[in-house]
């Protein structure tokens, strides 16, 4: 029990210096001195500060997947409700980038595009085994392979607008476009069997 709380100790650092100074700026040292614990501790735990940086966001994803998917939308049609939860996801992966990892990071980083390859695929595959528990919804192969390639579409315009906007007006306005000129689309190629 004790290795949890010292591994939520050093998550709970992590993500207030990485909010605070971004993903860079921030040392494995700094995240030790707040954690209050010694820098090797922190390795006892996890490989690396991107280790931490994963380990944090899949955290925050999970919860956040759980509550997106678990909130009841009584009244609305399989059609209105997949693109609520779509441009909820989209918001979800903007914020992640926004908030948690920092666009230096995500522009700058060697590693940055492997890195959110990777937590994009997963965020996926979460997505994915939420959506087939809930009730109501097809489980047939052919409706999941539909429904992953709405996620991928989605995801792939989302962090292409998230990369090359230069405002956070511009990622506004991309995210409205998107929610009411592809969006709709999307989600009715992804419905019709």
């Amino acid at each position: 029990m004790e290795a949890d709380k010292i591994k939520d100790s050093i998550k709970r650092a992590a993500q207030d210096l990485f909010r605070k100074f971004g993903y860079h700026k921030t040392s494995v040292n700094e995240i030790a001195r707040r954690a209050k614990i010694a820098k090797a501790t922190i390795y006892k735990y996890f490989e690396s500060k991107e280790d931490v940086l994963h380990s944090l966001l899949m955290d925050y994803i999970r919860v956040s997947v759980d509550d997106l998917i678990h909130s009841q939308h009584l009244q609305m049609d399989d059609e209105a409700h997949l693109s609520l939860l779509i441009m909820k996801t989209c918001r979800l992966s903007y914020t992640v980038c926004n908030e948690f990892i920092g666009w230096d990071f995500i522009r700058e980083s060697t590693n940055s595009q492997d890195f959110l390859k990777n937590l994009s695929n997963e965020l996926e595959d979460l997505l994915m085994a939420s959506f087939t528990q809930l009730d109501g919804i097809r489980k047939t192969e052919n409706y999941q392979h539909r429904i992953r390639f709405l996620i991928k579409c989605s995801k792939s315009i989302v962090f292409s607008f998230a990369f090359t906007s230069v405002s956070d007006s511009d990622v506004r306005k991309n995210f409205v476009s998107f929610q009411k000129e592809i969006l709709p689309y999307l989600v009715k190629a992804a419905l019709t069997i």
